[in-house]
């Protein structure tokens, strides 16, 4: 199996959201994305980690910025996931960071490398902090850190890959919006970890407004894209936000797997 198969069987066993609308794309365009996302997963795979402490999460973040920030066109997939510590409990997703990094074309790959080294260094931030989010501006500058700046990135693929042209305030919206839905599905669990990403005061319905503000920005962004493969991508993880956060306002836990093909059907026939 090559890079490019490897990467999407990973990428289908961590995410059903993100696996479809990336193996639609096509292929020069696809392993920039996959890249972006399973490089991005890696680091994500840290920041969640059960059995590290914050410390050891901020050392092997910022470890792994460095490690991409250094990165050249000569740069080997064990350049990318040098001097990791704790490397016996890390999951494979993360390890595997250097065939990630190298699966973008040349072209793009020192983009995603970019991305995905300040991405890094900002979750180093907030691991450090504990995700002590005590403000909406807080709020703002996490959602940024992680996710709306990955809107940014991709806004980058789409105009590197076929000129497309977007509105980078919606894409941050973008970002935003989707992250602002995980953490009103994620909002139990990740209070019996004893981290709360709602701001002091605010409820479960301030988050869900939250997460409905950013996602107009998402549909603005999605309604002005041109027919072509950015657009195909969008609609599928915009659905599925607007899909989850619904059946969270009805009580549910989340979008069932009958839910999620239904939505993906309507979208793409």
């Amino acid at each position: 199996m090559n890079l490019r198969d490897n990467a999407l069987t990973i990428l289908q066993e961590t995410s059903r959201t993100f696996y479809i609308p990336i193996s639609r794309l096509p292929d020069r365009l696809l392993e920039a994305v996959a890249s972006a996302y399973l490089c991005m997963r890696a680091i994500d795979e840290v920041e969640d980690h059960p059995d590290l402490d914050n410390f050891s999460k901020s050392q092997i973040l910022r470890q792994i910025s460095l490690n991409l920030q250094a990165g050249t066109e000569n740069s080997t997939k064990e350049d990318f996931a040098f001097g990791l510590v704790h490397r016996e409990i890390l999951p494979e997703v993360t390890l595997r960071i250097g065939e990630w990094a190298l699966l973008a074309p040349d072209s793009i790959a020192p983009r995603v490398w970019d991305a995905t080294a300040a991405m890094a260094d900002r979750m180093a931030y907030w691991a450090g902090n504990n995700w002590d989010i005590r403000t909406e501006i807080e709020l703002d500058q996490y959602t940024f850190s992680v996710a709306g700046a990955v809107g940014l990135l991709l806004s980058d693929l789409w105009n590197w890959y076929d000129g497309t042209q977007t509105n980078r305030s919606y894409a941050i919206g973008f970002g935003r919006g989707l992250q602002a839905v995980n953490i009103a599905r994620n909002h139990g669990e990740d209070l019996r970890r004893g981290v709360s990403f709602l701001p002091q005061g605010w409820t479960i319905i301030d988050i869900h407004n939250y997460a409905r503000r950013n996602l107009k920005l998402a549909d603005y962004y999605t309604q002005s894209l041109p027919q072509g493969p950015a657009l195909d991508f969008c609609k599928i993880p915009l659905a599925l936000a607007h899909g989850t956060l619904e059946v969270l306002a009805l009580g549910k836990e989340k979008l069932s797997r009958s839910d999620v093909i239904a939505l993906v059907q309507q979208i793409t026939r």
